[in-house]
């Protein structure tokens, strides 16, 4: 597919909704997106958007005509909603892929009250003790039956378009590889049986101490796509990079930076700053040839660019599609 626009410069957002850049890599089936295409700390710079383009709307058309596909990263936060999912859909190119990353209360984070919609908030019983959030063993049955209900019925505009390609789930640190969790993953996957589930994990239990090869085989069982990581290796709770395919349709790279100082740093001020790293171009140049090596075994790949210190993600995704279109030779 024919690239519109200029890649590496300011392309008329008017022609956005024409055709998102193509694939790229030696079989021209790789795309690189960022976590976010609204980070507070890349807006701050203005550095990527043009001037008047503040707007959301105008901020999507103009990330879509600079990049294929984005992370949905809100939906951790806050419940996604229909219309917004709609909106998103409608404000990109036919060819554009979303990922959205699930609700945290689904993948064992801690969740404030304030967070939940009201309603659910009033079903709610009072927390007990000192318990300032809810856990998901913690809540009763009926509201999180409620809660998959109004997640899944969220998303569904953007799975009509056929532009959803995969809802991330990026599990809790504390998530093990303990029977407890193993059944809780397997309770996700099931409750989103209609969607395609790519399942990253932050726990060293996974695949570290000779777990890899069962773990990939479980994934592959559950026919969820194992996320591959880098991110800093040995430094507070982290997941072992194993670049493998569990799911020939489609392979999942994420591109954490390798920040040691900030990985398990507490009471940081925004999440920018744990994910502050420059990618060099040694670097990048490895994730491509190692990038290629995984397209090989799979028919769609995603690199997800996760740093997002002001505009380091912009940049390193650029530098990374460059070097991915000059990858011609795939090495063992």
């Amino acid at each position: 597919m024919e690239e519109t626009g200029d890649l590496f410069g300011d392309a008329d957002p008017n022609t956005a909704l024409l055709a998102a850049p193509g694939p790229v890599g030696p079989r021209k089936n790789v795309v690189v997106g960022m976590a976010s295409w609204a980070d507070p700390s890349l807006i701050k710079t203005k550095r990527f958007y043009p001037r008047g383009h503040s707007a959301p709307e105008k901020m999507l058309r103009y990330y879509a005509s600079q990049f294929p596909m984005v992370e949905v990263d809100s939906s951790f936060f806050a419940m996604p909603t229909a219309s917004n999912a709609a909106l998103w859909a409608q404000r990109t190119p036919n060819n554009f892929r979303f990922n959205i990353k699930a609700f945290r209360l689904l993948t064992g984070h801690q969740t404030s009250p304030k967070v939940l919609p009201p309603d659910i908030q009033q079903a709610l019983p009072p927390l007990t003790g000192r318990k300032k959030n809810w856990y998901y063993a913690d809540v009763p049955a009926e509201i999180l039956d409620e809660l998959w209900r109004r997640y899944k019925e969220a998303i569904v505009p953007l799975q009509a378009s056929g532009k959803l390609r995969a809802v991330h789930f990026q599990f809790a640190p504390w998530v093990t590889s303990a029977p407890e969790w193993k059944a809780h993953v397997e309770e996700c996957v099931a409750r989103m049986s209609d969607f395609r589930l790519a399942v990253e994990f932050r726990n060293k239990s996974w695949f570290g101490d000779g777990r890899a090869e069962s773990t990939l085989a479980w994934e592959q069982a559950l026919g969820v796509t194992h996320v591959i990581v880098d991110e800093p290796q040995g430094v507070g709770n982290y997941a072992h990079g194993v670049w493998a395919v569990t799911t020939p349709d489609l392979a999942l790279v994420r591109l954490h930076g390798n920040n040691e100082e900030t990985w398990a740093a507490s009471g940081l001020a925004a999440a920018s700053e744990r994910f502050n790293y420059e990618y060099s171009d040694l670097e990048l140049q490895e994730i491509a040839r190692r990038t290629a090596a995984i397209a090989e075994m799979a028919l769609d790949v995603q690199v997800v660019v996760n740093v997002n210190f002001e505009d380091q993600g912009i940049r390193a995704g650029r530098r990374l599609t460059q070097y991915l279109r000059e990858t011609h030779i795939v090495s063992a």
